[in-house]
């Protein structure tokens, strides 16, 4: 399935980075995209503007349930239809994990609200309209840090470990419905452009000696939608990161 034309798809937290790469690949391939951000409105409607094909654009904050709900709400009224969701939408902030009494209560549970809860309530909410497609697909996008112990911090980490097992445990319980997850390592962002120390480490140790781009991450997450016999794997994008750490 080389053509996406007709799909429908959400991609959260899509008014840069990852998300804004994402969009932009799925409209090029001739999907109708919902482009989403919890506070970056202008960017988030420039990108929706700027897409080929149909699209829609939804102001939501994902860790507020009634949010999510709206955001899918305001989907289907639209289009009639969701035939992929990438849960791209994520916080972080960084703390250095031997200082344990740096990682608030706070900065974890807003971690967790985000990234494990949020994604939780959208695509448990997602699946009964997914499972109406012919070809459903949800992508997570999730990080290494969930699967070495490193990351921006401890709560950032363990919540991309929930996702990446969360990930094989949907593709067993919601079948036919694909789930597949694409885990980058470091990726330059606007989220990451002053981590020049993380960024310069990376192209000092990786295989490939650079940080991801979106388009890299990208990339693996139209390739995951486009296989149809792939369900319950997560895909590591990190020029080989994971294996010198």
């Amino acid at each position: 399935m080389d053509r996406l034309d007709g799909r429908v798809a959400i991609v959260t937290g899509s008014s840069s980075g990852i998300g804004e790469a994402t969009a932009r690949r799925l409209a090029s391939l001739g999907a109708n995209v919902v482009v989403n951000s919890s506070s970056s409105v202008q960017a988030g409607i420039a990108v929706c503007e700027s897409l080929p094909t149909e699209s829609l654009y939804v102001q939501a904050d994902i860790s507020d349930q009634a949010q999510g709900t709206e955001l899918l709400a305001r989907t289907i009224d639209r289009f009639g239809r969701l035939d992929i969701l990438v849960n791209n939408a994520g916080w972080t902030t960084r703390v250095p994990h031997a200082d344990l009494d740096a990682l608030t209560d706070e900065i974890f549970r807003k971690t967790f609200e985000v990234n494990v809860f949020g994604t939780w309530w959208l695509t448990k909410a997602a699946m009964p309209h997914l499972r109406e497609s012919d070809d459903p697909s949800v992508v997570m996008i999730t990080s290494i840090a969930g699967l070495r112990p490193i990351g921006s911090s401890i709560a950032y980490a363990m919540s991309k470990a929930a996702l990446n097992h969360l990930t094989p445990l949907l593709a067993k319980a919601c079948a036919p419905v694909r789930v597949n997850a694409v885990a980058p390592g470091l990726v330059a962002t606007p989220w990451t452009s002053q981590w020049d120390d993380q960024h310069a480490a990376v192209a000092a140790t990786s295989p490939l000696h650079r940080s991801a781009t979106p388009d890299d991450c990208a990339e693996a997450v139209i390739g995951l939608i486009r296989s149809s016999y792939i369900t319950g794997h997560v895909v590591v994008v990190d020029g080989g990161t994971s294996l010198v750490i």
